[in-house]
């Protein structure tokens, strides 16, 4: 004889992404961003001053166009 339980399961869906730099919110619709955006994740290394911290940031495509604007060195096509 088998009984089973009922369990209900925990799930998050992608609601909105806001810009960290500008505060846009990109709308988010069927999980789906409706804009593209910069997602940035970095675990920063032994040989930096954040051992092992993660940063996690967006950036919307008007924010991205204005960093790389002030590049240097231009980044590559």
């Amino acid at each position: 004889m088998r009984q089973y339980c009922t369990k209900l399961k925990k799930t998050e869906e992608l609601e909105k992404i806001i810009c960290n730099k500008c505060g846009k919110e990109i709308l988010v619709r069927g999980g789906v961003p409706q804009e593209d955006v910069l997602e940035v994740e970095k675990r920063w290394g032994y040989h930096s001053r954040k051992d092992n911290q993660v940063d996690h940031f967006d950036l919307c495509e008007d924010c991205y166009d204005e960093l790389v604007s002030g590049f240097r060195i231009q980044i590559e096509d």
